[in-house]
């Protein structure tokens, strides 16, 4: 009978990926030995694998470069990362490394900006694309970009924020339009409160921008919640934008750019199937379309991919403390951290990530519960938003058990806000750098040490 846990995983998923395998029965991420690095930085424990960075930048650039040549599209592509998903320098660093641009959200971005500049990370010819409501301290930021020769885009959001920039510079300098996508029927709204509105766009051009010998519009921006998808929803709202950016273009010379934002998707599960390069195949090809149906000239293309860029370089890793039996169905494994503190996604929205067990693979498993160590009843972890367990090795006193989850880089650290109070007081953990030297062998640094009680009292004013 498959009772042991390894078999579980066998019959369940595709075993092993190109991420995870076993060996000496521990999991291995990347060829990393994870119990290795519990043993020597101790659980719990934030990681980021920086290499998984520049692999999706890449990966994604060469999916662009094969779908123009298949589609025989005459025009450039651009990779922008949202600093947005995680703003740390090291992962900055290893992203600009690859020769992309990066795209802003806030005031502070630009400081960002400012520092990687004043390093030589980013160079006047990056792109700074600059989304967001824009209010004075982002406006004037903007504007400095601008006026320090910065290729600075700014995306207008509403209809004050040309009026203000343009007071705030007295360069020339190239915008964009956000579109004001409208939304799923399952949504409690219409329309985006992001952008302006597809049937104003024309005569905000007009009225606006062609008059102004300030501004060249660039670019028209396209972005929707829900991310790429191959769904009827999708493919709907970009021939609506394209049907925009014919009408523009037509009558706007300037316009040569379309952005059409983000939203890849990454792994949440072993099963995960999502068939990238078809996707890009198919939007380079329906831009070409119906580009050439207008007889208008393609457009060079924008994409901004924040999750896609950085989610799967991270990951957490955590110790079974103990297991309390709670009735004669649920098994409660209590593990050494919070969620709501290191994984705020899971309990906020959700959100479901990769978790394997690292060690004990050969041994039986049960089906339990996981929680945190606040006393909030939202401290806890599905495998599945409907299904209320997961399956993991028996639970030993004596037998330590570590569990990881992965692919957790994106956004975990900015909405727990880190370094800051936290739930409960729950310190975040320690967070190791993971890279390769350039023989390929595996260093680690600490980048945080767990956060202490002075530190946390100090925030609170004792």
């Amino acid at each position: 009978m498959n009772t042991k846990y390894i078999d579980l995983i066998n019959q369940t998923y595709y075993f092993p990926t190109e991420e995870f395998e076993l060996k000496d029965d521990q999991l291995q991420f990347h060829g990393i030995d994870l119990m290795a690095l519990v043993e020597q930085y101790g659980a719990p424990l934030k990681f980021t694998y920086l290499p998984k960075i520049s692999d999706n930048i890449n990966r994604a650039k060469g999916w662009f470069d094969s779908a123009f040549a298949k589609a025989d599209y005459k025009a450039k592509y651009h990779y922008c990362y949202c600093t947005k998903s995680s703003h740390f320098k090291h992962v900055l660093d290893e992203a600009l490394s690859n020769d992309i641009h990066i795209e802003t959200s806030s005031a502070f971005d630009i400081n960002i900006v400012n520092k990687l500049k004043a390093e030589g990370k980013i160079k006047n010819d990056t792109f700074v694309i600059c989304n967001g409501f824009k209010r004075e301290q982002y406006i004037e930021n903007i504007a400095a970009l601008i006026n320090s020769g910065q290729n600075c885009v700014p995306i207008i959001d509403n209809y004050e924020e040309l009026t203000l920039l343009t007071d705030a510079t007295s360069k020339r300098f190239n915008a964009g339009i956000r579109i004001a996508s409208e939304e799923e029927p399952k949504f409690e709204f219409y329309t985006s409160r992001l952008g302006i509105g597809y049937k104003n766009i024309l005569n905000f051009y007009k009225t606006q921008i062609a008059t102004n010998d300030q501004v060249d519009l660039k670019m028209l921006h396209f972005f929707i919640n829900t991310g790429i998808r191959d769904n009827a929803y999708y493919w709907n709202e970009l021939h609506k934008c394209l049907k925009v950016y014919i009408s523009l273009k037509k009558i706007c010379p300037t316009l040569d750019s379309l952005n059409i934002g983000g939203g890849f998707p990454i792994k949440n599960s072993l099963v995960f199937d999502f068939d990238y390069e078809y996707m890009i195949d198919e939007i380079v090809s329906q831009i070409k379309q119906v580009c050439d149906e207008a007889k208008v000239d393609v457009p060079h293309i924008f994409t901004e991919f924040g999750s896609f860029t950085v989610g799967e370089s991270g990951g957490a890793i955590y110790k079974v403390l103990y297991q309390k039996q709670q009735n004669d169905r649920e098994k409660w494994n209590m593990i050494n951290s919070s969620f709501i503190t290191t994984l705020p996604d899971s309990w906020a929205i959700n959100k479901r990530f990769i978790m394997l067990s690292l060690n004990r693979w050969k041994e039986e498993y049960e089906r339990v519960l996981l929680g945190g160590l606040t006393c909030d009843s939202d401290d806890y972890y599905n495998s599945e938003q409907n299904i209320n367990a997961i399956y993991l090795p028996k639970y030993h006193k004596d037998k330590p058990l570590y569990i990881g989850f992965f692919n957790t880089g994106a956004y975990q650290e900015s909405i727990g806000g880190y370094g800051g109070i936290q739930h409960c007081l729950i310190p975040a953990p320690k967070h190791i750098l993971i890279d390769r030297d350039e023989n390929g062998a595996i260093k680690t640094s600490v980048f945080k040490e767990q956060q202490t009680s002075e530190h946390m009292l100090d925030i609170l004013g004792y």
